[in-house]
């Protein structure tokens, strides 16, 4: 479609702007080739690189090489998957064999990885060409992105802005058509915040659907998920990601149930709505258009109910004594550093956990048990829960929280992310329009363990309800 005005992509070249679908559909009918996209993607790469500063690693070579072995496949009729060649970017978090992967730090080893994570290896198996390393905080630890190891990354709709974290670097790739799929992380709204505030999309799929190794120091809260423009691109990379590993322990033996591609119709359906987090405050703007999307889903006919999260007052101290426990497990596994060289702020919140005892870390995680399974029988008189998907506006870059909100850490503004973490629940961020002043706004949708397809088909309904909203 057409771009508005002043949009990440007003400038992007017209390859870059194509969805998976359509550069799929190109490949196969000879329109253009895996060569001429990649050409084009990694010459967007370059271009907004300065500005935004959404990669710590582009792989002008070996994404070349890549794209001529696709295009040979395709030529010869026999592609890996239906998506061979389209351009993807990964984490600097996630192994990519060959690859000098740093996740944001200066103190982790300048060697190149042995081998591809899971999810990666799927991805190289389907054809993808892989553009670079996009950017994330030191380790991931917190909702906004910048690093000692790559700096501060922008938000490409006001450099002023951050564009959220851990995956920000995603985020931009995906805003600026610096790519079409984007492998990121989530912990604690790292897919889903940036998501929000680049007006993009993003899930965080059911824990264990894709497959991780080696395991996250942050431990079951730490999620793999697609971002991209819209839900069926964030729809496509899920089903090239997922799959069982056995590597990955924690997966556990079940096979989960195929993606359906059908879109979902919110008519008829419930929907709880929920609209206070365990931690922060709603701003007035973020509220005033949520209002905006229940009129749309209500108009629509869905069965709006009002919903409160279960166990609320003990869940933004239930998530920093599980994420400040993984902050100190993946510092000591640097062994003797100096310190100093690590970002203050994550040493300082690291610290924190070194005198908690493990029967204090046993007791929050026996009261996480707890609340994913009042979130489960909440769910199975529920077709959907919605939210704000971030309780604040994009705010400024560099900045850990919004400077004077008299916040301490990012994880008081994150309250309708977290929790869906410690849950595991599939969750989802889709645009929502923005102000008048151009900050994007996003809504979260939430489904039952395993129901990534009905998140994805309400998305893709909310997708065609409001094509403006999407880039």
């Amino acid at each position: 479609m057409s771009q508005a005005i002043g949009t990440p992509l007003t400038d992007a070249p017209e390859l870059c702007r194509l969805s998976a679908q359509d550069l799929s559909a190109g490949f196969a009918a000879k329109a253009f080739s895996p060569v001429e996209v990649t050409r084009q993607a990694l010459h967007r790469c370059d271009e907004t690189q300065q500005a935004f500063n959404a990669f710590t690693h582009i792989s002008h070579e070996r994404a070349l090489a890549a794209a001529l072995a696709s295009e040979a496949r395709w030529r010869q009729g026999a592609p890996l998957s239906p998506y061979d060649g389209v351009p993807a970017t990964i984490k600097d978090i996630v192994s990519v064999q060959g690859w000098m992967v740093r996740h944001g730090s200066t103190l982790t080893p300048a060697e190149n990885c042995a081998q591809d994570a899971p999810s990666v290896a799927r991805m190289r198996a389907a054809g993808l060409v892989f553009l670079g390393l996009t950017t994330t905080p030191e380790f991931g630890w917190k909702a906004v992105t910048d690093s000692p190891l790559s700096g501060v990354t922008r938000n490409p709709w006001n450099a002023a802005l951050t564009p959220g974290g851990s995956s920000g670097g995603a985020a931009v790739a995906a805003a600026t058509g610096a790519g079409v799929f984007h492998l990121g992380t989530d912990g604690g709204g790292s897919i889903r915040i940036p998501a929000a505030f680049t007006g993009t999309a993003g899930l965080k799929p059911t824990f264990g659907r894709v497959a991780a190794f080696p395991a996250s120091p942050f431990g079951t809260i730490a999620h793999i998920g697609p971002m991209g423009r819209s839900p069926q691109d964030v729809e496509a990379l899920l089903s090239i990601m997922s799959g069982r590993d056995l590597a990955d322990w924690f997966q556990g033996a079940a096979e989960w149930p195929r993606l359906d591609p059908r879109t979902v119709p919110p008519k008829g359906k419930k929907i709880g709505v929920w609209t206070t987090p365990p931690s922060g405050q709603t701003s007035p703007g973020v509220a005033r258009q949520f209002d905006k999307t229940l009129a749309d889903l209500a108009d629509a006919g869905a069965e709006l109910i009002a919903f409160d999260l279960p166990m609320r007052d003990q869940l933004q101290e239930m998530f920093n004594w599980h994420w400040t426990s993984g902050a100190r497990r993946r510092l000591d596994l640097l062994g003797q550093v100096d310190s100093s060289l690590i970002d203050p702020d994550l040493y300082q919140m690291a610290e924190v956990a070194r005198g908690w005892t493990a029967a204090d870390y046993i007791g929050q995680v026996t009261a996480r048990a707890g609340f994913g399974s009042a979130m489960n029988r909440a769910l199975a008189g529920l077709d959907f829960i919605v939210s704000p998907a971030v309780s604040v506006l994009p705010f400024e870059a560099g900045k850990e929280w919004p400077p004077g909100s008299h916040m301490s850490r990012w994880i008081e503004w994150a309250g309708f992310s977290y929790p869906i973490n410690l849950s595991q629940h599939p969750a989802m961020s889709v645009p929502a329009g923005h102000d008048e002043s151009g900050l994007q706004h996003a809504v979260q949708i939430i489904g039952a363990l395993g129901a990534d397809s009905e998140v994805l088909g309400l998305a893709k309904w909310w997708h065609h309800a409001h094509p403006e909203f999407f880039l």
